[in-house]
């Protein structure tokens, strides 16, 4: 029997893509919590795991060679667990460069727009003292418009966001997707990623996914 995956893990969007990818591929995982609100991910014992001190991170005791391995940074954990597997990643070579490309688009643009759209439509008025920035929403709001315009568009002729068949590509955008109320969108003008993100949402795996400690969010 495969050793589970140790999966470092806080129920938020980053973390959701790899409890997503690990429900969806079937591979055994233990989770461990790292709570981000009360500083978990400066502890000098995650820090060797993850010295960007940021979660997801993962160690599998059977990395290459039979080696264990830690990985930091989702799009590279989704990479990883994708070629172990041989599942998600495509099946030829444009394929798995048309999920390459979602993959980074998400983790280079729609990840830190939308987080920083979160941070300051939510989070920032929230301190004390109030940091309610009117250019900065305004910012993030505007360009977090601006990349699922680009997604609802890719998906008006995919069924997925690389093509005809899902992949950690959709694993990673959908958690952010997911929360576009809070970011202050509108599907309205974009049926294309509506009927995405219902798509996706209908997936055990992805459901699973996004259970995981789902009473720990705020």
């Amino acid at each position: 029997m495969t050793a589970p995956i140790d999966l470092y893990y806080w129920p938020t969007p980053n973390g959701w893509k790899i409890s997503i990818a690990l429900e969806e591929m079937g591979l055994p995982y233990t989770t461990h919590l790292v709570d981000i609100s009360a500083g978990d991910q400066f502890d000098p014992a995650f820090l060797k795991i993850a010295p960007n001190n940021r979660m997801p991170a993962v160690v599998d005791p059977d990395g290459p060679d039979g080696a264990p391995v830690s990985i930091f940074e989702s799009g590279a954990i989704l990479q990883y667990l994708a070629r172990k597997t041989g599942q998600f990643c495509g099946g030829t070579e444009r394929e798995r460069i048309a999920v390459d490309q979602w993959l980074m688009w998400q983790m280079g643009g729609l990840g830190p727009m939308a987080g920083q759209a979160h941070h300051f439509l939510k989070f920032a008025p929230r301190q004390d003292p109030p940091q309610d920035i009117p250019y900065a929403k305004d910012r993030y709001r505007a360009e977090t418009a601006r990349l699922y315009g680009v997604l609802d568009r890719q998906l008006a002729g995919n069924e997925y966001v690389a093509g005809d068949f899902p992949s950690i590509a959709d694993f990673a955008i959908w958690g952010w997707a997911s929360l576009w109320e809070g970011q202050q969108q509108t599907l309205d003008d974009k049926p294309h990623m509506a009927r995405w993100l219902d798509l996706m949402g209908a997936r055990p795996g992805v459901q699973a996914g996004r259970a995981l400690h789902a009473d720990k969010r705020p």
